[in-house]
């Protein structure tokens, strides 16, 4: 039976912490400058609805250095955006590609890729979970601590799709995460339902200050996602009191590190005395996007060696 990664729920704790460990093993081969061929005359179909930074550089790059290929598509160039369906689209990449990366706007849209390809489909971005993203999260957490069971994450700022990612995630880790979100902007009702239904551990906070209270990991990102620029000026009035600096870390851990997905809005969600702080460790979150995905798209196609 073929493997998707559409939501963290696709897959077991055993199976996340399988990856996080080849991503592990593929981060210390690439420092050694060691590039196996694993994924030779296996090819990356990309499907982008949304613009990309960190999604597309480390999916191509991670093809190249694993030996395959990455082809990157807009749908406006492809007959999906002169309305051949979803369904078709999907039939036709599977005849062709070894695995398909979608980032989307809608969730549904790459259920339904998923549901009719017959070949490996991968979650880049929806507007429910960024299970990628929250890949790298975790796996940049274990470089800094040993004991994940142990630690308090906080999430402060919009309850969107990266903060449902994270709420599926301590199903299989064990850390108790804290969030604070206007509320207007907290999480989807039914995430937070069935990560706890699966023994997540979390709890909804009253103010920023009680989510970074004893925080040994600090997490936010933009107020202002993609599709969100109509209502930019009314979120920024909303969270103005959600802001990772200085004085919200000073209530964190000494430890404590901070994360954010990036792009950042420096200034809004997050200050560059925080951002460039001793505590971020964001440019090592990105980075382990690299790792992750390729260790991803190796455990999709069953090429672990």
């Amino acid at each position: 039976m073929k493997r998707n990664l559409v939501s963290l729920l696709d897959i077991t704790k055993e199976e996340f912490f399988t990856i996080l460990e080849l991503a592990d093993r593929l981060k210390a081969e690439r420092a050694e400058g060691h590039f196996p061929s694993y994924l030779h005359h296996q090819s990356l179909g990309m499907v982008f609805e949304k613009s990309s930074t960190r999604t597309r550089i480390s999916f191509e790059v991670g093809m190249h250095e694993l030996g395959g290929t990455a082809l990157v598509l807009n749908p406006d160039d492809m007959q999906i955006g002169r309305g051949e369906s979803i369904a078709d689209t999907a039939r036709v990449m599977s005849r062709f590609v070894s695995a398909v990366m979608i980032r989307a706007f809608s969730h549904k849209t790459i259920e339904e890729f998923a549901r009719f390809a017959s070949i490996p489909v991968i979650n880049g971005l929806s507007d429910r979970e960024h299970p990628c993203q929250i890949l790298a999260d975790v796996m940049t957490i274990c470089e800094h601590f040993e004991i994940l069971e142990d630690l308090k994450v906080a999430w402060i700022g919009d309850g969107n799709n990266v903060c449902h990612s994270i709420l599926f995630s301590a199903i299989y880790t064990g850390y108790e995460v804290h969030i604070s979100c206007p509320s207007e902007f907290m999480p989807d009702a039914d995430v937070i339902e069935i990560a706890r239904s699966r023994g997540a551990s979390i709890v909804l906070c009253d103010t920023p200050e009680g989510a970074a209270k004893d925080a040994d990991v600090v997490i936010t990102d933009t107020w202002v996602s993609m599709g969100d620029e109509m209502e930019e000026e009314l979120r920024r009035t909303i969270f103005k009191s959600y802001q990772i600096n200085s004085k919200l870390m000073k209530l964190a851990k000494p430890h404590a590190i901070v994360l954010h997905c990036l792009p950042a809005h420096r200034g809004d969600e997050i200050t560059d005395e925080v951002m460039d702080g001793p505590q971020s460790v964001v440019w090592d979150e990105a980075e382990n996007r690299l790792h992750v995905q390729k260790a991803l798209v190796l455990w999709l196609l069953d090429k672990v060696a």
